[in-house]
């Protein structure tokens, strides 16, 4: 069970890489697959978008609530995996 668990976030994170790198490339945005990756991840990521601002960058802006998100994915993975192990440790599985 652990094992599935932390399949299930490695995968998500791959899918919010995917996305960082479809942001650069807005074509992709509007494929099929950029839907559901875009789908996938927005409910995560715009959590982050209304702490952190984007800084304005001369004509355009930096979004940096992914690597906020991102940083926040690691703790809450790690967090995670330790409790459900543990969990998992103390009841015998």
């Amino acid at each position: 069970m652990l094992n599935t668990v932390a399949l299930l976030f490695e995968i998500y994170w791959y899918i919010l890489i995917a996305r960082i790198i479809m942001s650069w490339v807005p074509s992709l945005q509007h494929t099929g697959f950029g839907e559901v990756i875009y789908k996938l991840t927005e409910p995560y990521l715009s959590m982050f978008r209304g702490f952190i601002p984007p800084l304005s960058l001369g004509g355009g802006y930096l979004d940096l609530s992914p690597i906020i998100a991102f940083i926040a994915f690691y703790f809450i993975r790690i967090g995670t995996l330790s409790i459900l192990g543990w969990i998992l440790l103390n009841i015998g599985l």
